[in-house]
């Protein structure tokens, strides 16, 4: 049986290709509406959260925050007390490379295995099961989960260690984020210019400014849809991981900084759980503001 902690919208994506596959799977979220819906398709609802500890292997975590994780498995109410012997954590969520080799000592102090699996796109792909998956983690547990891994995502890359696998996930949310902060300004500076964002976005797609993110949220900038598929809250939370990881590492990241000044300004005024395309705003809304 296979355990899964976190049914959001990435998380619940993954528990549903696993249920889809033949897979039995215990299930916990916060919210119990979420885990009924789960029953419905054919999970076991976890009553309590340790329920997902007793008898799984593998356990997933999709979480929101790095504390989240550390506080599920090793907190006052930790589950890893309750895990069989042996057991493999495989965590989805964007965590720091730092809390990733912690979980993975203290997992290994207790007989257990830690794969740090953070993934590269977002909620459409995990439901449809074409999420690339990041591996971290050594590497014969890896070679063992990777069949499973490759039922729920793929590519599955396996990247070596756990700092490497997060800090990868870190540094590509850093340059697709900055990316979009950029993008918004330059819309912003087209629409000054007298071209209208419509045509900024279609005409861009020819030049070397074409990107992923003018590809994906130039049109939904155009329409105004800020719809949350990834919101300025958690684009601020993995900016802050990269630059304080950056930190860390010594390495001034100028560029980064930036950006997560502007999305932190775009929360402030109230977008955090907004797209976090709505970057865009605070270029037009300044604007109009002089």
């Amino acid at each position: 049986m296979i355990g899964f902690v976190g049914l959001g919208k990435m998380g619940g994506g993954l528990a549903q290709n696993l249920l889809h596959k033949g897979h039995e799977v215990i299930a916990y979220d916060l919210r119990s509406d979420v885990v009924q819906s789960f029953v419905e398709r054919g999970a076991i609802a976890a009553v309590h959260v340790e329920d997902v500890a007793r008898g799984t292997n593998p356990v997933f975590t999709s979480l929101p925050l790095p504390s989240d994780v550390m506080q599920l498995l090793f907190g006052p109410q930790g589950i890893a007390p309750y895990f069989a012997p042996g057991t493999t954590v495989i965590d989805v969520s964007t965590i720091d490379p730092q809390t990733a080799r912690q979980l993975a000592d203290k997992l290994a102090a207790m007989g257990h295995q830690f794969l740090a699996c953070p993934l590269g796109k977002g909620p459409a792909q995990a439901a449809e099961a074409t999420e690339p998956i990041f591996a971290g983690g050594d590497a014969a547990v890896f070679d063992r989960w990777k069949p499973l891994l490759e039922e729920i995502g793929t590519p599955v890359h396996y990247l070596g260690g756990v700092e490497q696998s997060t800090a990868f996930k870190l540094i590509s949310n850093h340059i697709g984020m900055t990316n979009m902060a950029v993008l918004a300004e330059g819309l912003a500076l087209g629409l000054k210019s007298g071209i209208s964002v419509d045509m900024m976005v279609r005409l861009l797609a020819d030049t070397g400014a074409q990107s992923h993110q003018l590809q994906l949220r130039g049109p939904w900038v155009v329409n105004g849809d800020y719809a949350p598929r990834f919101a300025i809250d958690l684009t601020v939370k993995d900016i802050r991981l990269a630059v304080e990881m950056a930190v860390g590492l010594d390495m001034p990241v100028p560029l980064g900084s930036e950006s997560l000044r502007l999305f932190q300004e775009a929360q402030a005024r109230g977008w955090g759980g907004d797209d976090t395309a709505s970057v865009y705003k605070i270029f037009t809304e300044k604007e109009s503001e002089t």
